[in-house]
């Protein structure tokens, strides 16, 4: 337990560079609060303590504004920033070294009595605000932008971003857990900038053929018909 708990401490300080000590953590900190509540709820759980599991992740839920259900299985290394107003379910996996900030929802899909919350693999960033709904997989090392649904499966070392989330980056390894969630592609404004550009391509297209059809008609305006209905020069 000891050693669980040396562990929590030194993820926020390996995470979090507004840290300046050990008391700042253990006094100040709802995202270290409120994982030592949940390893405890959990292991009662586990244990059939199913009613106190649920009490002591209630209190915890009280006392930080995060929401984790003590079913929900969370590996080592889990951080999360701020933490207020993330909700994890009951069937949620979350894989080691994983980060969420805050208003992040695993939520379920279904009110069956089954897997219905995402898994997530290893190294996972999940920017503020993100909603991951359903019983799929989100890969190892990929990041989920701020404020993105997403329903379906997300592949290893990828990038998502959007409503609904949408691949803007795939295959690209990282080593260790990546903070730098805000440096993500934007598909909305590179679609805009791609429009803009085929815009400006159409009106040099359309000004190419206004000045073929007035040189045309300039030298049209030096020819008359004849009788036989054919041009010929004026003159």
């Amino acid at each position: 337990m000891f050693s669980q708990l040396k562990g929590e401490l030194k993820v926020v300080f390996e995470r979090d560079p507004a840290v300046r000590s050990v008391f700042e953590i253990i006094f100040c900190y709802p995202g270290f609060h409120v994982m030592v509540s949940y390893r405890f709820s959990h292991w009662l759980w586990n244990h059939k303590f199913k009613f106190m599991a649920r009490l002591v992740s209630h209190v915890g839920r009280f006392l930080t504004g995060i929401e984790i259900h003590p079913g929900a299985t969370i590996g080592r290394g889990f951080f999360i920033d701020h933490g207020m107003g993330v909700v994890i379910g009951e069937t949620a996996e979350i894989g080691d070294n994983c980060t969420i900030y805050h208003g992040v929802t695993l939520g379920g899909t279904s009110w069956a009595k089954e897997k219905r919350h995402p898994t997530l693999g290893n190294n996972v960033v999940i920017g503020s605000g993100a909603k991951i709904l359903g019983p799929f997989t989100v890969g190892d090392d990929s990041k989920i932008g701020s404020n993105s649904v997403v329903v379906k499966e997300v592949p290893a070392n990828a990038t998502v971003v959007g409503i609904p989330g949408r691949i803007v980056l795939s295959g690209e390894k990282r080593s260790g857990v990546d903070l730098q969630h805000d440096k993500l592609p934007d598909p909305v404004a590179k679609a805009v900038g791609c429009l803009f550009d085929q815009i400006g391509r159409l009106e040099n297209q359309i000004e190419a053929l206004q000045d073929s059809q007035e040189k045309l008609q300039h030298k049209l305006a030096n020819y008359e018909k004849n009788d036989a209905g054919e041009l010929v020069k004026e003159g």
